[in-house]
C-alpha cells in the first residue's frame, strides 16, 4: 500500500528510482491503495497542481491496483500518531491486511504495529531492488 506523499511523488515527479520502486510493485507486488489515499491525492493535486488534475486521473487508470474502502467510522486507539488525517491510512492498511506499507512521512516512523510493516520508499528500495 502506498500513502499519498509517496503516490504524489511517484505519479507528479517520477525519477529514474521511484520509477524502479513502482515498477518492482507492479511486477513482482500487488499494489493497495485506499479510498481515502485516493481522494486525498485528488484534493492535494487540485489544491496544488490543479494543472495536473486530469494527468492523475489518466495515470490512475493506467495503474494495475486493488482498491479498498476506508470506512467512514473507524475504530479508535489501535495505534498512537500524531497526525489525525494519517490514522485513516494506517487504519486502512491494518483492516486490509496489507502486508507492507509504504509512506515518506516520518509521523509513521515511531508507529509500532505488527502488521503492516512500514517502510520509506528508500528502505522499500533497499529491500526489494
Amino acid at each position: 500500500m502506498l500513502d499519498t506523499n509517496v503516490l504524489i511523488s511517484a505519479l507528479l515527479f517520477p525519477g529514474a528510482k521511484m520509477d524502479a520502486m513502482m515498477n518492482c510493485i507492479f511486477t513482482q507486488h500487488q499494489l493497495v491503495l485506499s479510498s481515502y489515499v485516493v481522494e486525498e491525492l485528488k484534493n492535494v493535486v487540485r489544491r496544488k497542481f490543479p494543472k495536473k488534475e486530469q494527468v492523475i486521473d489518466k495515470l490512475l487508470l493506467m495503474m494495475s491496483f486493488e482498491y479498498v474502502y476506508t470506512p467512514k467510522e473507524i475504530e479508535d486507539g489501535l495505534f498512537d500518531i500524531r497526525d489525525v488525517k494519517d490514522y485513516p491510512v494506517l487504519y486502512t492498511a491494518i483492516i486490509e491486511d496489507v502486508d507492507i506499507l509504504v509512506t515518506g512521512d516520518k509521523d509513521f516512523a515511531d508507529i509500532d504495529v505488527e502488521k503492516p510493516e512500514i517502510m520509506t520508499p528508500a528502505e522499500f528500495m533497499e529491500e526489494f531492488l
